[in-house]
């Protein structure tokens, strides 16, 4: 049976100790079993591996994310956060004080592949990440495009003080909701607009590292150095 206390390990942190056997990215040494990736750990019956978190979302508290409604219990609803870690959003932040498990459906609220903004609102990484939507500008998402992103990338798409998404909403007319875990929702009236977004969102996805990636968007996005 699998440990329940799974944790978030980097290079050189000892998962555990004992009569296990290594598997995926750890290594032993002397009793000590090691993980060489960051990751979560994970012990199962006589064994331990380290799931590598290469492409995907760490939780932080206070981030913004947009998560794709999973499933639900009586209590609670489960998010896709492109996480190894699954996002809990309590059913009394939807339904409010009043909530009652008995008389209450999830359902009637969000549904399955429902996108949500939601907030990380608490995290401490030996359990999956609690989030809310009880804070402004939060909660389902009823139209947009979704686009998938590195969430390595996020910053870069963001730019310094806002300065490239800014120029892809004021060029395009789409608006533009970024999650830190690298989940994008792009709206616009024109699909010519919303096309051109997208285009430019992937592009920073990929050319993330070029130099003159300002410039290459600008130039798709048909945007004259005397408009910015």
């Amino acid at each position: 049976m699998m440990d329940n206390k799974r944790k978030y390990v980097i290079p050189g942190d000892v998962v555990t100790t004992g009569p296990f056997r290594p598997e995926q990215n750890v290594i032993l040494e002397g009793e000590k079993i090691i993980s060489t990736t960051i990751g979560i750990s994970e012990i199962y019956e006589d064994s331990v591996r380290v799931i590598t978190l290469t492409g995907k979302y760490i939780p932080k508290i206070d981030d913004l994310v947009i998560g794709k409604v999973n499933s639900h219990t009586s209590l609670s609803w489960e998010l896709d956060i492109n996480s190894c870690y699954v996002g809990f959003l309590p059913a009394q932040d939807v339904f409010g004080r009043d909530f009652s498990a008995h008389s209450d459906e999830l359902a009637t609220k969000l549904k399955t592949g429902d996108l949500v903004a939601a907030r990380i609102a608490n995290f401490d990484r030996t359990r999956d990440p609690l989030v809310t939507i009880s804070d402004r500008d939060l909660g389902k998402i009823d139209s947009g495009d979704l686009v998938k992103i590195s969430p390595s990338k996020v910053p870069r798409l963001i730019g310094k003080r806002g300065s490239m998404i800014q120029m892809i909403e004021m060029a395009t007319n789409a608006a533009v909701t970024i999650g830190q875990n690298g989940w994008v929702v792009v709206s616009c009236e024109t699909t010519e607009g919303l096309l051109k977004a997208k285009k430019a969102i992937e592009m920073v996805d990929q050319k993330a590292h070029v130099v003159n990636l300002t410039d290459q968007i600008k130039e798709m996005l048909e945007i004259k150095d005397d408009e910015t």
